[in-house]
């Protein structure tokens, strides 16, 4: 465990274990790298280094009132990444966090990067605009806008029950609604806030283009959070060497209610 000096000079938390190979793990909003943990201590158990970094302005990482962009949380990745000195790595991206690996490999391409994992990822854009008309209206985005302004605490209580599908009828377990609420207010209100713009309105198409590694796209069919006729499948046929699994039935929480299919998922193709 430790921190990286980011650019700007922000200080970015970060925790690895493990020897082999290099997993590095970027978290959805508006969790941390503790998201990963069903992920990263099967992983280190199976032979890998598993690498996962707070978000700015999330989790450990430093609270800055500046950088809160996706270009900057490209950068951050790769100053971890850099630091660490990792070659041949599986980025693996979460919802925002598959933005954020995408971004990556836009802004600093592919060298030292072996294969990459997007799941329920908001890849290549999630709002509704011009050249994405199946997009979701800007009113669903305001309102999460609200919501973390007006009562974020309340807010993280009430959203694991669409994050885990819950009321999809998903057997409900309150010890991951409170490791949400947890997770979600060790960050702070401003980043939390203006992350939503990024998570939403950037499109990460020509960062999709510029992946030319193995890729594994990995989305639920009924994730009502990043829907996957406007994420996942546009993506698949953008990436030059995508495969798209699509866990049926799957929810936004693909790492956590199907942590073992997933696990599996992961080391299949980081052997294959």
């Amino acid at each position: 465990m430790g921190f990286v000096t980011a650019k700007d000079g922000a200080q970015i938390y970060f925790r690895e274990f493990g020897e082999g190979q290099p997993f590095v793990f970027s978290h959805g909003w508006p969790l941390n790298g503790d998201a990963w943990d069903g992920q990263m201590l099967f992983l280190a158990a199976q032979g890998f280094r598993v690498i996962a970094h707070d978000r700015r302005g999330h989790g450990r990482s430093e609270q800055t009132p500046r950088g809160n962009d996706m270009n900057t949380y490209a950068d951050d990745l790769a100053a971890v990444i850099e630091h660490l000195d990792l070659k041949d790595a599986i980025l693996v991206g979460h919802s925002t966090g598959g933005g954020e690996v995408a971004r990556y490999v836009g802004r600093h391409g592919t060298a030292r990067v072996a294969k990459v994992v997007l799941v329920g990822a908001v890849t290549p854009v999630m709002k509704l605009g011009p050249n994405n008309p199946d997009g979701l209206p800007q009113e669903v985005f305001d309102g999460i806008r609200k919501a973390v302004a007006d009562n974020r605490s309340g807010f993280y209580m009430a959203f694991p029950d669409t994050f885990f599908g819950w009321d999809i009828g998903v057997p409900k377990d309150e010890s991951l609604r409170l490791a949400f609420w947890q997770q979600g207010m060790a960050g702070g209100a401003f980043a939390q806030y203006e992350c939503v713009q990024q998570f939403s309105e950037t499109d990460f198409t020509e960062d999709l283009k510029a992946i030319d590694v193995p890729t594994l796209i990995v989305h639920g069919d009924t994730d009502h959070v990043v829907p996957i006729h406007i994420t996942a499948q546009r993506a698949v046929n953008i990436v030059p060497d995508a495969t798209l699994k699509v866990y049926e039935g799957g929810t936004h929480a693909i790492p956590t209610i199907n942590q073992d299919a997933f696990n599996a998922d992961l080391l299949a193709f980081a052997r294959g």
